[in-house]
């Protein structure tokens, strides 16, 4: 563990580079705990990439956090991977200082640090950022609106369900919500903005990933005999020549370091397929560039997520914690998908797969986990095609949105206590005990569907 008080010498910094490079108003730092990931962090991290050409990510370490805040979710490993996983970072930084510091940020050659409007201080009650301010060398941007970690933390113990999006189409168009017809619009053409931001380059400032809505035609979109088409919400970057098309889905509730390492492994499997097609070949390579101008890898992943309704009617309860407007701009920020297809059925079947943009996907993803009880198998279609692939072991399979919740649930006094410093009204024991009472329900209930095969 790297001593954030002091400055490290050559070889003890936690990542490369040992020695320090020259510092450039392009390169920019930004830092936190980014503890159990939401989209208002890819937010910052988007604002602060805009800034500059590279962007730094500092994670603090789990003592840090626990000095000066509080108990942290997800281990510093988790949070790490989160942040690796945004399109816009760089390269994360571990263990770095709660209290930025002018020596690490300059370490690494940044001139810039990006912080929220929001005030952050330390055990002692004093600024955090005080050091690279009284230097001028502090950028604000906006807190991204209507997300926080307390928010969510509040729908787990309270389990509210007004998070809850019923059309996705109809929130974004301006006719489900609440306000008046005005208001709707206006918040509906917000929520499209930022879905169109979430989906740009690694610059984040020119067009990158493509964005679809699935809208069945049939009256249920979890029924496996449902047809549809896909209406494409924002423009990006299509397939390109030699690219296989694979698909994956999910619900990505609580989007963390077990559905990342599930997309990270299917993108490391299709370049294990690409290198033993000779993809990886100089003279491949240079015969993309010239083509097309760029290098471009082997894989074009498209991610569809599910409905809230959807998820909610296997899994009971309040899931999913997080609605699709929230799990579909997690998955939209991750470098390892290129396209997203919102509201995306259930069970994908041939006449689903076949609707696609770019009709039947070369390969079907799925990961090791269970975290949404099932009474059948709704890849069955998907492995008749012969197009069927399992994503093996890994250590972050068992982190999913119930891991989550029963984290919380389990240091929900210490939470609690960290809640309070920062002047938020605690949740009580009966919000907690209903919680429980809940999940035990809700699997009581699954089992009985299991063992009865509906």
């Amino acid at each position: 563990m790297v001593d954030s008080t002091k400055v490290p010498s050559s070889g003890q910094w936690p990542v490369e580079p040992q020695d320090d490079v020259p510092i450039s108003k392009e390169n920019i730092w930004i830092d936190g705990c980014f503890d159990f990931s939401h989209h208002g962090h890819a937010g910052a991290m988007l604002q602060a990439r805009r800034l500059g050409k590279k962007l730094f990510v500092g994670i603090h370490s789990d003592e840090e956090i626990m000095d000066n805040k509080g108990p942290t979710v997800m281990t510093l490993s988790e949070r790490v991977a989160a942040v690796n996983a945004c399109r816009w970072s760089t390269l994360p930084v571990p263990e770095a200082p709660y209290v930025t510091s002018l020596p690490w940020i300059s370490h690494y050659g940044c001139y810039y640090v990006v912080h929220g409007d929001d005030i952050t201080t330390d055990s002692s009650g004093e600024d955090c950022y005080r050091y690279v301010k009284d230097a001028g060398r502090f950028l604000v941007v906006k807190r991204t609106p209507g997300i926080s970690t307390t928010d969510l933390v509040g729908r787990m113990l309270l389990c509210t369900r007004g998070h809850f999006i019923k059309s996705i189409v109809k929130l974004l168009s301006g006719e489900e919500g609440s306000g008046s017809d005005e208001e709707k619009k206006r918040f509906g053409a917000e929520m499209k903005q930022r879905i169109s931001d979430f989906a740009s380059d690694e610059s984040g400032l020119a067009a990158g990933s493509e964005v679809w809505t699935w809208t069945a035609s049939g009256r249920n979109s979890s029924q496996a005999n449902d047809n549809g088409s896909c209406t494409k919400l924002v423009e990006g970057k299509a397939p390109r020549p030699g690219q296989r098309i694979i698909y994956v889905d999910g619900g990505f509730d609580l989007f963390s370091s077990g559905h990342i390492e599930f997309l990270r492994l299917v993108t490391e499997t299709e370049e294990q397929v690409g290198k033993g097609l000779g993809w990886f070949e100089e003279d491949a390579k240079k015969e993309r560039i010239a083509k097309h101008g760029e290098d471009y890898p082997p894989a074009y992943i498209i991610a569809g997520v599910h409905d809230d309704e959807v998820i909610n009617r296997w899994k009971g309860v309040n899931y999913p914690i997080m609605n699709i407007f929230e799990r579909g701009l997690c998955v939209l920020q991750c470098r390892y998908v290129h396209s997203v297809v919102f509201s995306a059925p259930f069970t994908p079947t041939q006449s689903y797969l076949e609707s696609l943009p770019y009709g039947l996907p070369n390969a079907v993803y799925h990961g090791p986990t269970a975290f949404i009880p099932l009474t059948y198998d709704p890849y069955a279609a998907v492995r008749d095609l012969g197009i069927f692939h399992q994503v093996g072991s890994h250590e972050y399979q068992g982190v999913n949105a119930g891991e989550i919740v029963q984290r919380i649930l389990k240091s929900r006094e210490l939470y609690e206590e960290r809640q309070r410093v920062k002047g938020i009204k605690g949740i009580g024991e009966e919000a907690v005990k209903r919680r429980e009472e809940m999940e035990v329900e809700a699997a009581k209930i699954s089992n009985e569907r299991a063992e009865k095969n509906i």
